[in-house]
């Protein structure tokens, strides 16, 4: 093995694996969801981001969509 390696003369290449890393985002999330996925973190000693990407994965994976039924506001703009 040498000492030193000229890399200089060496040709560019782009990186394989550039389509699979992940992207940094900044969400504002509820304080007992962190806390429950923080909880989870303790139990199975992976990181909660991991967690919370792993969840969100798995919903666009198997496109689960949230269902959500809003409550028709009166003439003061109050939810019954």
């Amino acid at each position: 093995m040498r000492k030193h390696y000229d890399f200089s003369k060496m040709k560019g290449r782009k990186n394989p694996y550039l389509k699979y890393l992940k992207q940094p985002v900044t969400m504002r999330l509820d304080r007992d969801t962190v806390s429950y996925f923080k909880s989870m973190s303790e139990e199975t000693g992976i990181p909660y981001q991991s967690l919370i990407n792993l969840y969100l994965r798995d919903c666009a994976i198997n496109q689960r969509k949230l269902h959500m039924m809003w409550r028709p506001e009166n003439e003061n703009g109050v939810s019954p």
